[in-house]
């Protein structure tokens, strides 16, 4: 189950991000090759997101029904998508999936990519701690959650777009692409940093969970650090590009990104643990 989380937070992520760093990073500067590439990255992303998506509905099914052959019963799935606040939030999600790889696959314009991949996005939301609380408190904590995800989604797709332009820099004004980047960076670390402490603080009923070398709070703290490591490798990004080291340039945005998935996979983890309640 952590494994497919981490294969479908990192494809809807990106997709949203990538659809994000077309118009906040590059405006109206024309880049037919790049717009090619974004293009069948989504389509790639999108394949893999209806799959795993799937997959996560079965093992989802799995976990409440308690065997194989009752999980593959379609009465059973239909149950799940029908009566569960989980399975009806799913639909919506697997439907969102789907129209958005017809659209990939229809001459469609951006706005409509960018709005499936929004709502797809935003059914992420509700899953997980996202749905532990009721009432206007519950739905404060998935807004919360939704922000969260699009500040980090942006970040993520922006070094996804970094990664296709560096590729091939010829052409292309890096430097000013990097620039907007940094400087919209400062607001996206700002929302992760809000955002994450308002999550924690609601679902532990502290700023930080303790013990913090256990369970939940250890997993927190990895993330945290992987974000620190990103903040810093951002900070040689701007480096290397004032000195017009694209190699290099590209060595580190390509750590950055990783480094990214890889607090991704922390908050895969997070999801399937219980938060530990202070007090």
């Amino acid at each position: 189950m952590v494994i497919c989380r981490f294969v479908h937070f990192c494809v809807v992520l990106l997709m949203f991000g990538a659809c994000a760093f077309r118009p906040l990073l590059l405006g109206a500067w024309p880049c037919v090759e790049i717009d090619r590439k974004l293009r069948k990255v989504n389509l790639v992303l999108a394949w893999v997101g209806l799959g795993s998506g799937v997959a996560w509905l079965v093992l989802t099914t799995h976990s409440m029904a308690g065997s194989w052959p009752e999980t593959l019963d379609l009465g059973t799935l239909w149950l799940v998508l029908g009566s569960t606040f989980f399975g009806q939030v799913w639909a919506f999600h697997l439907l969102f999936c789907v129209l958005l790889l017809i659209t990939l696959y229809a001459p469609a314009r951006f706005y409509v990519i960018w709005l499936l991949s929004f709502l797809l996005l935003a059914t992420l939301a509700p899953v997980g701690h996202g749905a532990m609380l009721d009432g206007w408190r519950g739905q404060l904590l998935m807004l919360n959650q939704l922000i969260h995800l699009v500040c980090v989604a942006i970040w993520l797709g922006g070094l996804m777009g970094l990664l296709l332009i560096l590729g091939r820099p010829a052409g292309h004004a890096v430097s000013a692409v990097l620039q907007r980047f940094s400087n919209l960076g400062f607001v996206l670390v700002a929302g992760i940093m809000l955002t994450g402490l308002i999550n924690t603080r609601v679902l532990t009923g502290a700023l930080w969970p303790t013990p913090l070398f256990e369970g939940f709070a250890l997993i927190l703290l990895i993330k945290v650090t992987l974000v620190g490591v990103m903040l810093l490798l951002a900070l040689l990004n701007l480096v290397m590009s004032r000195l017009g080291r694209i190699a290099l340039l590209r060595s580190s945005v390509a750590l950055e990104w990783f480094f990214g998935l890889a607090a991704v996979a922390a908050v895969s983890l997070l999801g399937t643990l219980p938060p530990l309640v202070v007090g």
